[in-house]
């Protein structure tokens, strides 16, 4: 009975006191003449040594025996120590714990077995090194708590430790992972003000819907679950109610672990009004202009969320001032009897600061001058947050950079001063860009494009284009300096040869011969306003001698077949978006005007007018909505009595209306093939979708869109009943081997004689 009642440790340290302990106790006390150890297979003596607590010549005594076996079972290298005399030779008899020969995971597939080996070598389990069961125990502990992070309850896991030769061993980690439980039910009590269905809106976890098998919302995880109960109660206090609670949480699994339920019990208690809001402190800004920041007014329900966006507006406001460590706290002054909240902000702006430096990193190729042209922060001057982010924005809006971060650390030794450092990541700024298609009437169709952005990290952009088609011979080169002028306003130049068989095109039948030059220039008018101004010579030659429609014909009939063409070019551009490429927030708006003005020899008079737009904003977390606009519409005037066909616009493919072949909406020519039109209009709503697992690759994005457009003839009207719709799913990658995009779309609203094209892509080739 007395034996029982002793747990495994008593026992352990019982049994080692009678192996150890009594022996010695026995023995006489000796001078250590020598000392010898046995039972040592991969380990030499001097090991032993090393760790013994005495030498030849101590005295050895009963305090003593206790003492070494401490120190060698302390080492976790032996499985067994003991000591005994041999005339005054000290004689200590060990055995080896084994060591790991081998590691092996079977069955493992959602955690890699490349990651838990690194994972357990850091713990010290690995191949070479000693066997400790307990590692090993321990080792399954973690791997189960990782499955049921995964929401597989049903997680199987068996060790088998193999004794080979040499005092080694085989460990084998057999895993059968199991099917992942399903949450079947969410169920919350206690809620009367709101219905269960808006609540659980909140919570990212649900039960199995349509895409639950790519999104994993309905498996478990107490981590998610812990998020999503936050979310619940960030939804009562952001509507007023300041004494919700979540009185507890329970998670019920079935006996074959295969479903999940979850019940939330809460306390709603009631809303809360706001009585008044006050700004206190020191309100180093007129009190105005803070109120004027302020998201929470008397006789609002009370509201987190708008408290946290004064604090920040707050924070933000003041630290363009030069405040960058100010502090702005919300203090409320609950009065549960009235049901009213009191809010205060207190300001503690702190010391103003001095940024000292402005440093960049990361810009191998592309020089200092290049970056810092493009801050509005200046050195010497004191902080502005604003600043500092809008030259992290313009960085980006260059197009050179993968990616830009800034920070702004403390200078070590003063409370005033901060430096600046920008860090970027380089694209390749040199661009072979393919574009590939495919239709029934063309075949195959290559265009090809060099250019260089970032031409020897100067900023400037040289262009070189070729289109070896069966449609188009053309050759462009470019260049742009786009800091002509200290103050920003840019310089362009590019000449143009291009041959044009348009009978192997979406278009109508002509072949031409154009080839020109010109000049631009554009200005900053403002931080987001800018104009744009370009003249550009054309001689344009059209061929007749192929097989062309009526509507060609009586063109040249009417102003001849060779033209010198004067475009004069405007537009007026407000752009506030985050980035030149894959943009998720800001608007773009812009006018074009172009004009054909009288020119040497027999010269065309015509106008063409545009406006695009572009709008990104933010649904909900990770999901952004953009809508796009094109309008555009054409003329001629003076001595010119008809619209030049080959000015045409055009509609239908990648860059307009999806799943139509590109250029063949709209009007058609005497000969049944797209004619184009004077005037178009496109529109397209896309939603920005969050790729599970990619989030953190910012080369990808993926989205879901509606398109809808088409153009009308000089001599139609518009009708919204010849609008083209199409809808479809789209994504586009920057891959290493250059630009990819690609779309699924199926066409809504096409009539007869529309050429449908459901799947179109373009690829390039980045070097």
């Amino acid at each position: 009975m007395l034996i029982g009642s002793f747990s495994k440790k008593a026992l352990y340290i019982l049994f080692a006191y009678l192996i150890l302990v009594l022996p010695a106790q026995a023995a006489e006390d000796f001078i250590i003449e020598d000392i010898r150890v046995e039972g040592l297979q991969r380990l030499t003596p001097g090991t032993v040594f090393n760790y013994l607590p005495m030498k030849v010549g101590d005295e050895f005594n009963d305090q003593r025996s206790g003492e070494v076996a401490r120190v060698l079972f302390k080492t976790g290298l032996f499985d067994d120590v003991r000591l005994k005399r041999d005339g005054n030779v000290l004689v200590v008899i060990v055995k080896e714990r084994p060591s790991i020969a081998s590691i092996t995971l079977n069955g493992n597939e959602d955690i890699k077995s490349d990651d838990l080996i690194d994972s357990l070598r850091q713990i010290g389990f690995a191949e070479g090194r000693v066997f400790d069961k307990s590692q090993l125990d321990g080792l399954e502990r973690e791997l189960r708590r990782q499955y049921f992070s995964l929401g597989k309850y049903a997680v199987r896991i068996k060790s088998t430790v193999t004794e080979l030769e040499n005092n080694r061993v085989d460990v084998v980690i057999d895993i059968s992972e199991g099917l992942p439980a399903k949450i079947r039910q969410i169920n919350i009590v206690g809620n009367e003000s709101f219905d269960e269905d808006d609540l659980l809106k909140q919570f990212k976890l649900s039960t199995p819907t349509l895409f639950s098998f790519f999104t994993k919302v309905d498996q478990y995880s107490k981590q998610k679950l812990s998020a999503d109960l936050e979310s619940l109660r960030s939804f009562y206090l952001d509507n007023g109610y300041v004494n919700f609670n979540i009185d507890s949480t329970q998670v019920s699994i079935t006996p074959d672990k295969k479903d999940i339920y979850i019940t939330v019990n809460v306390t709603e208690g009631e809303p809360f009004t706001v009585s008044r809001v006050e700004l206190a402190g020191d309100l180093i800004i007129p009190e105005e202009d803070l109120f004027k920041q302020v998201r929470i007014t008397r006789g609002d329900l009370f509201s987190r969320k708008a408290v946290t966006e004064t604090t920040t507006n707050l924070t933000d406001i003041i630290g363009n001032e030069g405040y960058a460590f100010a502090n702005v706290n919300a203090i409320p002054d609950i009065d549960r009897e009235n049901k009213t909240v009191a809010v205060t902000f207190f300001i503690d702006p702190g010391k103003r600061v001095y940024v000292r430096r402005i440093n960049f990193s990361g810009n191998v190729k592309t020089r200092d001058e290049v970056l810092r042209r493009e801050m509005r922060q200046l050195e010497g001057a004191w902080i502005s947050t604003t600043k500092v982010q809008r030259g992290r924005i313009r960085l980006q809006r260059l197009g050179y950079f993968q990616e830009v971060n800034v920070e702004t650390p403390a200078v070590p030794g003063e409370s005033d001063q901060v430096d600046v450092n920008y860090s970027v990541v380089e694209n390749p700024s040199g661009q072979f860009l393919a574009g590939l298609g495919f239709s029934q009437s063309q075949g195959f169709i290559f265009q090809t494009s060099v250019t260089q952005d970032n031409f020897l990290g100067s900023g400037k952009s040289i262009a070189f284009a070729f289109n070896n088609s069966e449609v188009n011979r053309q050759f462009t080169l470019g260049y742009r300096n786009p800091y002509y002028t200290i103050d920003g306003i840019s310089r362009g130049f590019n000449a143009t040869f291009q041959q044009r068989d348009a009978s192997n095109a979406n278009v109508t039948r002509f072949d031409s011969t154009v080839w020109g030059g010109g000049v631009d220039f554009g200005i900053p008018v403002s931080e987001f306003n800018s104009f744009f101004l370009s003249l550009n010579y054309e001689n344009t030659e059209i061929d007749t001698d192929s097989i062309i429609a009526r509507e060609v014909i009586d063109f040249i009939n009417l102003n001849g077949d060779r033209f010198d063409i004067l475009r004069l070019n405007s537009s007026f551009t407000y752009d506030t978006r985050n980035s030149a490429f894959f943009s998720d927030d800001g608007m773009l708006h812009r006018f074009s005007a172009q004009v054909a003005v009288p020119g040497p020899g027999d010269s065309l008079e015509f106008y063409k007018l545009s406006y695009r737009t572009q709008i990104f904003y933010e649904l909900i977390e990770d999901y952004v909505f953009s809508f796009k606009g094109d309008i555009g519409y054409g003329d001629s005037y003076g001595d010119t009595e008809e619209f030049p066909f080959f000015e045409n616009f055009y509609a239908g493919g990648p860059k307009s209306v999806r799943g139509y072949e590109e250029n063949t909406l709209g009007p058609k020519d005497s000969t049944g093939r797209p004619l184009g039109g004077n005037l178009r209009l496109i529109a397209g709503a896309e939603v920005i979708l969050p790729v599970p697992f990619l989030r953190d690759l910012k080369s990808f994005r993926i989205s879901g869109f509606f398109d809808a457009g088409n153009v009308y003839g000089v001599d139609e009207d518009f009708d919204v009943g010849e609008l083209r719709y199409s809808a479809g799913i789209a994504g586009i990658w920057v891959s290493p081997f250059g630009l990819l995009s690609a779309s699924v779309a199926a066409p809504i609203g096409d009539k007869d004689g529309d050429e449908t094209q459901p799947f179109q892509f373009t690829f390039g080739t980045n070097f």
